[in-house]
Protein backbone atom coordinates (compact mmCIF):
# COMPACT_ATOMS: atom_id res chain seq x y z
CA UNK A 1 0.00 0.00 0.00
CA UNK A 2 1.51 3.37 -1.09
CA UNK A 3 1.64 6.07 1.66
CA UNK A 4 0.76 8.67 -1.11
CA UNK A 5 -3.77 9.30 -0.60
CA UNK A 6 -5.59 10.67 -2.67
CA UNK A 7 -6.71 13.07 -0.58
CA UNK A 8 -3.09 14.59 -0.72
CA UNK A 9 -3.06 15.10 -4.48
CA UNK A 10 -6.31 17.07 -4.22
CA UNK A 11 -4.17 18.80 -1.46
CA UNK A 12 -1.46 19.74 -4.06
CA UNK A 13 -3.81 20.75 -6.27
CA UNK A 14 -5.16 23.63 -3.82
CA UNK A 15 -1.25 24.58 -3.19
CA UNK A 16 -1.00 24.82 -7.35
CA UNK A 17 -3.58 26.88 -7.99
CA UNK A 18 -2.70 30.23 -9.57
CA UNK A 19 1.15 28.74 -9.38
CA UNK A 20 0.94 26.49 -12.73
CA UNK A 21 -1.35 26.18 -15.17
CA UNK A 22 -3.93 24.18 -15.93
CA UNK A 23 -3.26 22.46 -19.05
CA UNK A 24 -4.81 21.53 -22.31
CA UNK A 25 -5.94 17.95 -22.89
CA UNK A 26 -6.62 18.47 -26.44
CA UNK A 27 -7.70 15.79 -29.75
CA UNK A 28 -5.23 14.64 -32.06
CA UNK A 29 -6.82 13.88 -35.19
CA UNK A 30 -4.00 12.31 -37.12
CA UNK A 31 -2.96 9.30 -34.28
CA UNK A 32 -6.51 9.02 -33.99
CA UNK A 33 -6.97 8.13 -37.69
CA UNK A 34 -3.75 5.92 -37.08
CA UNK A 35 -4.98 4.06 -34.34
CA UNK A 36 -8.84 3.91 -35.28
CA UNK A 37 -9.26 5.59 -31.47
CA UNK A 38 -9.74 8.48 -29.96
CA UNK A 39 -6.53 9.81 -28.98
CA UNK A 40 -5.88 13.17 -26.95
CA UNK A 41 -2.65 15.13 -25.94
CA UNK A 42 -2.04 16.70 -22.11
CA UNK A 43 -0.01 19.80 -23.26
CA UNK A 44 2.51 19.59 -20.17
CA UNK A 45 4.73 22.03 -22.45
CA UNK A 46 2.41 25.05 -21.90
CA UNK A 47 3.93 25.10 -17.97
CA UNK A 48 5.82 28.49 -17.41
CA UNK A 49 8.94 26.40 -17.24
CA UNK A 50 8.03 24.52 -20.29
CA UNK A 51 7.46 21.10 -18.81
CA UNK A 52 4.98 18.76 -15.68
CA UNK A 53 7.83 19.40 -13.16
CA UNK A 54 6.42 22.88 -12.11
CA UNK A 55 4.05 21.17 -10.41
CA UNK A 56 5.81 18.95 -8.08
CA UNK A 57 8.41 21.28 -7.43
CA UNK A 58 6.11 23.78 -6.26
CA UNK A 59 4.15 21.66 -4.13
CA UNK A 60 7.37 20.29 -2.48
CA UNK A 61 8.65 24.54 -1.58
CA UNK A 62 4.92 25.94 -0.92
CA UNK A 63 5.22 22.87 2.17
CA UNK A 64 8.98 23.90 2.81
CA UNK A 65 8.48 27.93 2.97
CA UNK A 66 6.03 27.41 5.08
CA UNK A 67 8.24 25.33 7.53
CA UNK A 68 10.67 28.07 7.11
CA UNK A 69 12.89 26.64 4.55
CA UNK A 70 15.40 29.58 3.11
CA UNK A 71 17.35 27.74 0.76
CA UNK A 72 16.75 24.71 -1.74
CA UNK A 73 18.80 22.34 -4.04
CA UNK A 74 18.38 19.39 -6.18
CA UNK A 75 20.42 17.00 -8.79
CA UNK A 76 18.77 17.05 -12.02
CA UNK A 77 18.72 16.34 -15.67
CA UNK A 78 17.42 19.91 -16.42
CA UNK A 79 13.34 20.25 -16.27
CA UNK A 80 13.59 19.86 -12.66
CA UNK A 81 15.81 22.00 -11.87
CA UNK A 82 14.32 24.97 -13.97
CA UNK A 83 11.03 24.24 -12.01
CA UNK A 84 12.76 24.16 -8.67
CA UNK A 85 14.72 27.67 -9.66
CA UNK A 86 11.06 28.96 -11.08
CA UNK A 87 9.14 27.82 -7.60
CA UNK A 88 11.92 28.92 -5.60
CA UNK A 89 12.26 32.65 -7.03
CA UNK A 90 8.46 32.83 -7.08
CA UNK A 91 8.70 32.28 -3.38
CA UNK A 92 11.51 34.20 -1.85
CA UNK A 93 14.16 31.24 -1.78
CA UNK A 94 17.53 30.71 -2.77
CA UNK A 95 17.69 27.26 -5.12
CA UNK A 96 20.66 25.41 -6.24
CA UNK A 97 20.42 22.94 -9.26
CA UNK A 98 23.55 20.33 -9.32
CA UNK A 99 23.32 18.59 -12.63
CA UNK A 100 26.03 16.49 -14.96
CA UNK A 101 28.21 17.22 -18.15
CA UNK A 102 25.14 15.36 -20.16
CA UNK A 103 22.44 17.75 -19.32
CA UNK A 104 22.11 19.93 -22.56
CA UNK A 105 23.33 23.28 -22.63
CA UNK A 106 20.06 25.02 -23.80
CA UNK A 107 18.50 23.32 -20.38
CA UNK A 108 21.69 24.76 -18.20
CA UNK A 109 21.16 28.26 -18.68
CA UNK A 110 18.04 28.13 -18.22
CA UNK A 111 18.37 27.16 -15.14
CA UNK A 112 20.64 29.71 -14.61
CA UNK A 113 18.41 32.39 -16.39
CA UNK A 114 15.71 32.18 -13.53
CA UNK A 115 18.54 32.91 -11.28
CA UNK A 116 19.72 29.48 -9.45
CA UNK A 117 22.95 28.68 -8.30
CA UNK A 118 24.30 26.15 -11.45
CA UNK A 119 26.78 23.37 -10.29
CA UNK A 120 28.00 20.90 -13.16
CA UNK A 121 29.41 17.81 -11.41
CA UNK A 122 30.76 14.03 -13.72
CA UNK A 123 28.88 12.93 -16.03
CA UNK A 124 25.64 11.46 -14.29
CA UNK A 125 22.92 11.92 -12.72
CA UNK A 126 24.16 10.27 -9.60
CA UNK A 127 27.54 12.24 -9.43
CA UNK A 128 25.30 15.54 -9.78
CA UNK A 129 23.17 14.04 -6.83
CA UNK A 130 26.39 13.63 -4.44
CA UNK A 131 27.15 17.46 -5.45
CA UNK A 132 23.62 17.82 -4.30
CA UNK A 133 24.32 15.83 -0.98
CA UNK A 134 27.45 17.59 -0.22
CA UNK A 135 25.33 21.15 -0.28
CA UNK A 136 22.74 19.71 2.01
CA UNK A 137 25.84 18.55 4.15
CA UNK A 138 28.29 21.69 4.07
CA UNK A 139 25.72 24.46 3.48
CA UNK A 140 22.48 23.82 5.12
CA UNK A 141 20.50 23.25 2.03
CA UNK A 142 17.21 21.64 2.22
CA UNK A 143 17.08 18.91 -0.94
CA UNK A 144 13.99 18.50 -3.35
CA UNK A 145 14.28 15.08 -4.92
CA UNK A 146 13.52 15.01 -8.52
CA UNK A 147 11.00 12.52 -8.14
CA UNK A 148 11.58 9.84 -5.48
CA UNK A 149 9.12 12.35 -2.89
CA UNK A 150 6.07 11.96 -2.13
CA UNK A 151 5.35 16.00 -2.31
CA UNK A 152 6.92 16.14 -5.74
CA UNK A 153 4.52 12.32 -6.63
CA UNK A 154 1.41 14.49 -5.18
CA UNK A 155 1.92 17.43 -7.38
CA UNK A 156 2.43 15.40 -10.80
CA UNK A 157 -0.19 13.41 -9.72
CA UNK A 158 -2.17 16.40 -10.36
CA UNK A 159 -2.36 16.18 -14.23
CA UNK A 160 -3.98 12.71 -13.14
CA UNK A 161 -6.95 14.28 -12.11
CA UNK A 162 -7.34 16.92 -14.81
CA UNK A 163 -7.24 14.55 -17.48
CA UNK A 164 -10.26 12.57 -15.51
CA UNK A 165 -12.31 15.61 -15.00
CA UNK A 166 -12.04 16.50 -18.76
CA UNK A 167 -12.36 12.95 -19.98
CA UNK A 168 -14.13 10.93 -17.65
CA UNK A 169 -13.72 7.71 -19.72
CA UNK A 170 -10.38 7.44 -20.82
CA UNK A 171 -9.43 3.87 -21.14
CA UNK A 172 -5.65 3.99 -21.35
CA UNK A 173 -2.59 6.41 -20.34
CA UNK A 174 0.45 6.46 -21.92
CA UNK A 175 3.17 8.50 -19.68
CA UNK A 176 6.82 8.98 -19.93
CA UNK A 177 8.88 6.66 -17.73
CA UNK A 178 12.16 7.43 -15.88
CA UNK A 179 12.31 7.84 -12.37
CA UNK A 180 8.66 7.27 -11.71
CA UNK A 181 7.32 10.43 -10.35
CA UNK A 182 5.45 11.51 -13.07
CA UNK A 183 4.69 7.84 -13.89
CA UNK A 184 3.68 7.06 -10.13
CA UNK A 185 1.86 10.30 -9.57
CA UNK A 186 -0.56 10.06 -12.48
CA UNK A 187 -1.00 6.20 -12.95
CA UNK A 188 -2.14 6.62 -8.62
CA UNK A 189 -4.06 9.55 -9.59
CA UNK A 190 -6.10 8.22 -12.25
CA UNK A 191 -6.27 4.44 -10.86
CA UNK A 192 -7.69 5.81 -7.68
CA UNK A 193 -10.75 7.43 -9.70
CA UNK A 194 -11.15 4.81 -12.91
CA UNK A 195 -9.77 1.22 -11.12
CA UNK A 196 -10.20 -0.14 -14.94
CA UNK A 197 -8.14 2.54 -16.91
CA UNK A 198 -4.93 1.05 -18.13
CA UNK A 199 -1.12 2.74 -17.60
CA UNK A 200 1.46 2.40 -20.37
CA UNK A 201 4.95 4.03 -18.91
CA UNK A 202 7.24 4.84 -22.19
CA UNK A 203 11.31 4.96 -21.91
CA UNK A 204 14.26 4.97 -24.41
CA UNK A 205 16.20 2.00 -24.57
CA UNK A 206 19.55 3.91 -23.61
CA UNK A 207 19.57 3.55 -20.37
CA UNK A 208 16.08 2.99 -18.92
CA UNK A 209 16.86 2.61 -15.03
CA UNK A 210 13.13 2.07 -14.44
CA UNK A 211 12.47 -0.60 -16.62
CA UNK A 212 15.47 -2.66 -15.78
CA UNK A 213 14.63 -2.41 -11.84
CA UNK A 214 11.10 -3.47 -12.70
CA UNK A 215 12.73 -6.52 -14.72
CA UNK A 216 15.13 -7.44 -11.87
CA UNK A 217 12.53 -6.85 -9.26
CA UNK A 218 14.71 -4.16 -7.34
CA UNK A 219 16.22 -0.75 -7.84
CA UNK A 220 19.51 -1.58 -9.80
CA UNK A 221 22.23 1.31 -11.46
CA UNK A 222 22.05 1.53 -15.50
CA UNK A 223 24.81 3.22 -17.11
CA UNK A 224 23.30 6.80 -18.27
CA UNK A 225 23.94 7.22 -22.07
CA UNK A 226 23.36 9.81 -24.45
CA UNK A 227 19.81 10.37 -25.85
CA UNK A 228 17.28 12.48 -27.20
CA UNK A 229 15.37 11.80 -24.45
CA UNK A 230 17.48 13.17 -22.21
CA UNK A 231 15.23 14.28 -19.56
CA UNK A 232 14.48 10.08 -18.93
CA UNK A 233 18.00 9.84 -17.93
CA UNK A 234 19.69 8.97 -14.67
CA UNK A 235 18.82 6.24 -12.35
CA UNK A 236 15.67 5.84 -9.82
CA UNK A 237 18.45 4.99 -6.72
CA UNK A 238 19.56 1.89 -5.01
CA UNK A 239 17.55 2.98 -2.10
CA UNK A 240 14.35 3.99 -3.87
CA UNK A 241 11.42 4.54 -1.17
CA UNK A 242 8.48 5.49 -3.14
CA UNK A 243 8.42 5.58 -7.13
CA UNK A 244 9.62 1.83 -7.50
CA UNK A 245 6.77 0.54 -5.46
CA UNK A 246 4.30 2.76 -8.07
CA UNK A 247 5.41 1.78 -11.22
CA UNK A 248 5.66 -1.73 -10.02
CA UNK A 249 2.56 -1.74 -8.95
CA UNK A 250 0.46 0.43 -11.33
CA UNK A 251 2.56 -0.37 -14.81
CA UNK A 252 0.71 -2.34 -16.82
CA UNK A 253 2.64 -2.11 -19.58
CA UNK A 254 6.43 -0.80 -20.04
CA UNK A 255 7.41 0.01 -23.91
CA UNK A 256 11.25 1.07 -25.18
CA UNK A 257 11.71 2.82 -27.90
CA UNK A 258 15.05 3.43 -30.02
CA UNK A 259 16.34 7.27 -30.88
CA UNK A 260 15.26 7.08 -34.57
CA UNK A 261 11.59 6.21 -32.79
CA UNK A 262 11.81 9.01 -30.58
CA UNK A 263 13.37 11.40 -33.50
CA UNK A 264 9.78 10.43 -35.49
CA UNK A 265 8.08 11.31 -32.77
CA UNK A 266 9.62 14.81 -32.12
CA UNK A 267 9.20 15.07 -36.27
CA UNK A 268 5.58 14.10 -35.96
CA UNK A 269 4.42 16.49 -33.13
CA UNK A 270 6.16 19.08 -35.19
CA UNK A 271 4.42 19.10 -38.65
CA UNK A 272 0.87 16.89 -37.36
CA UNK A 273 0.40 18.33 -34.47
CA UNK A 274 2.29 21.89 -34.51
CA UNK A 275 3.80 21.14 -31.37
CA UNK A 276 7.69 21.76 -30.26
CA UNK A 277 8.42 19.02 -28.21
CA UNK A 278 11.64 17.63 -26.30
CA UNK A 279 12.81 13.57 -26.95
CA UNK A 280 10.97 12.76 -23.36
CA UNK A 281 7.86 14.65 -24.44
CA UNK A 282 7.41 12.74 -27.82
CA UNK A 283 7.67 9.66 -26.32
CA UNK A 284 4.21 8.56 -26.00
CA UNK A 285 3.28 9.56 -29.79
CA UNK A 286 6.48 7.77 -31.13
CA UNK A 287 5.11 4.40 -29.22
CA UNK A 288 1.79 5.36 -30.63
CA UNK A 289 3.39 5.90 -34.27
CA UNK A 290 5.27 2.21 -33.71
CA UNK A 291 1.85 0.37 -33.09
CA UNK A 292 3.30 -0.27 -29.43
CA UNK A 293 0.07 0.64 -27.44
CA UNK A 294 -2.48 -1.60 -27.37
CA UNK A 295 -6.05 0.53 -27.92
CA UNK A 296 -8.23 -0.74 -25.27
CA UNK A 297 -11.25 -0.19 -26.92
CA UNK A 298 -11.83 3.76 -25.56
CA UNK A 299 -9.83 6.99 -25.83
CA UNK A 300 -5.78 7.11 -25.35
CA UNK A 301 -4.38 9.96 -23.45
CA UNK A 302 -1.15 10.44 -23.97
CA UNK A 303 0.90 13.02 -21.68
CA UNK A 304 3.35 15.40 -23.77
CA UNK A 305 5.79 16.14 -20.54
CA UNK A 306 8.22 18.89 -22.27
CA UNK A 307 9.07 21.13 -24.70
CA UNK A 308 12.88 21.95 -23.58
CA UNK A 309 14.54 21.02 -26.60
CA UNK A 310 17.66 22.69 -28.47
CA UNK A 311 16.30 24.46 -31.67
CA UNK A 312 19.19 23.32 -33.51
CA UNK A 313 18.62 19.45 -32.07
CA UNK A 314 15.20 20.01 -33.36
CA UNK A 315 15.70 21.60 -36.74
CA UNK A 316 18.17 18.72 -37.24
CA UNK A 317 15.57 15.79 -36.47
CA UNK A 318 12.82 17.71 -38.30
CA UNK A 319 14.66 18.29 -41.78
CA UNK A 320 15.81 14.74 -41.57
CA UNK A 321 12.60 12.72 -40.28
Amino acid sequence: MSPLTLADVYRARQRLAGRVALTPLVPSPSLSERVGAPVHLKLETVQPTGSFKLRGATNAIAQLAEQGVTRVVTASTGNHGRALAWAARSLGIEAAVCMSSLVPRNKVDAVAALGARVVISGKSQDEAQLAAQRLVRDEGYAFVPPFDDLRVIAGQATIGLEILEALPDAATLVVPLSGGGLFGGVAFAAKQIRPSIATVGVSMVRGAAMHASLAAGRPVDVEERETLADSLGGGIGLENRHTFALARLLADDVVLLDEASIARGIAHAYREERLVVEGAGAVGMSALLDERIACAGGPIVIVVSGANIDMAVHRRIVTEN
